[in-house]
């Protein structure tokens, strides 16, 4: 999901520079809805790579990929952009009709991927991943990198739920990693402080674990509303009309820096310097610790420890707090 809306300013910003044009994207199915956001988005074609390797040889599989090489063949376009420079995004290029353009090997993410391209593009690696796919896409269509915020082009009154008026902090606390996973005992110490402020806070989850840990949130706190899994369109408008955000590093809280809405981002293993949501409301907050950002999926950290990951020991919620209150009241 990051992926995709890092990508969202670039074509912003590319229908500011050429008038007219449109673009076709290709995403896995799970996420179809995001693209659809952007007004400059024509059609949407799913994928279903994921599913599809859980059983290469089925029936589904081999239905699924023909439906799939048809629709991107469907069309002789003047670019075929991969943006995310991974060997499985570069492979789906080769089934569409156009000049296939990407990533030189050094700005690549997997270098194989770039020899794929007819034309490659050289984009410095070390910098956020929004400012390379702007940089990208500015130099693959011709036009000069626009400076200031990124515009992520989402329509937030369109995603909202209109009447909406409760005061709510939305906690997004679910993340695939372990180590990115800010300590439950947190959550509900960062509950209470909201709660005392006067706010009610909605929490859910995208799997039973996290419904899991959800709930046990919820029943250490009269002030969080433990809701039932939310596809993609749910979360928007929950985000939408929240007063702010708290999240770990995830898809949904660069979906809710990019609605504008109040962010405050954690981080303990991985660096906000190049993946952080990015928003005209965010902070972010990194742990100041001996090992961090480790950029590992598991905690080698072996003395005694506070919490766990270790890291998180230095982002407690008190400061969390205060950053929250911050973006508040400068909203």
């Amino acid at each position: 999901m990051g992926d995709i809306i890092h990508t969202l300013p670039a074509l912003t910003d590319a229908g500011k520079a050429i008038p007219g044009i449109v673009f076709d994207w290709a995403v896995e199915d799970s996420f179809t809805d995001i693209p659809r956001w952007h007004p400059l988005v024509d059609r949407v074609i799913p994928v279903a790579l994921r599913r599809w390797r859980k059983g290469i040889f089925s029936r589904d599989t081999r239905i699924g990929w023909k439906r799939l090489r048809e629709q991107l063949h469907a069309h002789q376009y003047d670019y075929i952009l991969d943006a995310q420079g991974l060997v499985k995004s570069a492979f789906l290029a080769f089934f569409a009709k156009g000049k296939r353009v990407g990533l030189d090997w050094a700005s690549a993410r997997e270098p194989l991927a770039s020899l794929a391209y007819q034309h490659k593009c050289s984009v410095n690696f070390y910098q956020h991943a929004i400012v390379r796919m702007r940089s990208l896409f500015s130099l693959a269509l011709g036009y000069t990198l626009p400076a200031g915020q990124p515009d992520f082009g989402l329509d937030h009154q369109s995603l909202s739920r209109q009447g909406a008026s409760e005061k709510y902090i939305v906690f997004l606390h679910g993340t695939t990693w372990m180590t990115k996973q800010w300590p439950e005992s947190y959550w509900i110490q960062l509950a209470k402080l909201a709660g005392q402020s006067g706010y009610r806070i909605k929490i859910s989850g995208n799997n039973a674990e996290e419904m899991e840990k959800a709930t046990r949130i919820g029943n250490q706190n009269p002030f969080v509303d433990v809701l039932p899994r939310l596809d993609i369109q749910g979360m928007a408008a929950l985000l939408a009309n929240a007063q702010a955000a708290v999240a770990v590093d995830t898809g949904l809280g660069h979906l809710a820096a990019a609605l504008d809405i109040p962010t405050v981002s954690i981080y303990g293993p991985t660096n906000p310097e190049y993946t952080g949501a990015l928003g005209k409301s965010s902070i972010h907050l990194a742990a100041n610790f001996s090992c961090s950002p480790c950029l590992s999926r598991e905690c080698k950290f072996r003395e005694a420890a506070t919490v766990s990951p270790a890291c998180y020991s230095t982002i407690p919620p008190a400061p969390v707090w205060d950053a929250v209150q911050k973006l508040l009241l400068t909203r």
